[in-house]
């Protein structure tokens, strides 16, 4: 009998668990806990088009993954109209893997309008309605994922999402760099407030659910690093940091999470060095994607459950 690539099976497998969902019955598919998936940073300073957007999508379908996620589909340098962003989800949509997109600051809050006026808050609409609007991923494997926009309280906040291999949960959460998106104007900071709470309330649920399933860990996607150093502060003013309080919620969280919590995000610098898991307490985890994509292993026989591996399939 032919062994099935990991894709052609968990393709068919989600579209069982699609069919339970569907029916109501919250049921997630049981598989085995070894597996590797891939993480592209195309929110990278250095990124300019879609060369190496293409080039990375190209390394991830030649391999053998259960999924990709791509944090950012765009460098802060490029233009924020409707369509380089239809451009950008055509191409995720061709790709082989089921794509997931983790939502970054340079896809929408360094956008500007004909008056150089911020038009953030507009293109964030308008990101959430062109790569969040459906019930599974991009790509040729469609992975059913589940919003919480299917809250009525966040319906505004569909790049939330979350979806199952295994047992494990995966999610991505809306956290941009460059301090999460709080201003210094005076004044209610609106966006990042609202995000705040909507961002509190979709941890403490995800933890929840992960703990009544049983799950063996949750891996996190995001834009920001949450556990990065705090902002400088200027002769004049003190800058807030804008992670402080997610910070101290992951911890805490984690701290009674009995399984492990890993956070993936996009500030993996240039990769000078090897990306490695930076554990701290018992255990949660992070690791950095730098302008090359990343191959993170789960494997059930390692003793922290996950490892990076380079393109020769060297585990650190």
């Amino acid at each position: 009998m032919p062994i099935l690539p990991i894709r052609r099976i968990l393709l068919c497998t989600c579209l069982t668990a699609a069919a339970l969902l569907a029916a109501g019955t919250g049921t997630a598919w049981a598989g085995a806990q070894d597996f590797s998936f891939g993480v592209i940073n195309h929110a990278a300073a250095g990124v300019k088009g879609d060369e190496a957007l293409r080039q990375a999508l190209a390394e991830t379908d030649a391999d053998n993954l259960a999924f990709v996620v791509v944090n950012g589909i765009k460098s802060p340098s490029e233009s924020c109209d409707d369509a380089l962003y239809a451009e950008r989800r055509d191409l995720l949509a061709q790709a082989q893997n089921g794509i997931f997109v983790s939502l970054a600051g340079s896809d929408w809050i360094t956008c500007r309008d004909r008056e150089n006026r911020s038009d953030a808050i507009e293109r964030l609409a308008r990101m959430r309605e062109i790569f969040y609007a459906g019930e599974f991923s991009l790509g040729a494997s469609r992975l059913p994922m589940l919003r919480q926009s299917l809250t009525p309280k966040f319906r505004s906040y569909a790049e939330n999402t979350r979806w199952e291999v295994g047992n494990l949960l995966f999610a991505t959460v809306n956290l941009p760099a460059a301090n999460n998106h709080f201003l210094l104007d005076g004044g209610r900071n609106n966006e990042f407030e609202d995000r705040l709470i909507a961002n509190r309330n979709w941890l403490q649920h995800l933890f929840a659910f992960a703990a009544l399933k049983k799950s063996a860990a949750i891996v996190f996607f995001s834009d920001g690093n949450p556990f990065g150093p705090p902002p400088r502060h200027s002769f004049f003013r003190t800058q807030r940091d804008g992670f402080a309080e997610t910070r101290k919620l992951f911890t805490e969280l984690a701290a009674k999470f009995p399984g492990r919590v890993l956070v993936v995000h996009g500030q993996g610098g240039k990769n000078k060095t090897p990306a490695h898991i930076l554990w701290t307490g018992a255990n949660l985890g992070n690791v950095g994607v730098g302008e090359r994509w990343l191959k993170i292993v789960v494997d059930d026989h390692l003793p922290q459950l996950f490892a990076v591996a380079d393109a020769d399939g060297e585990r650190r």
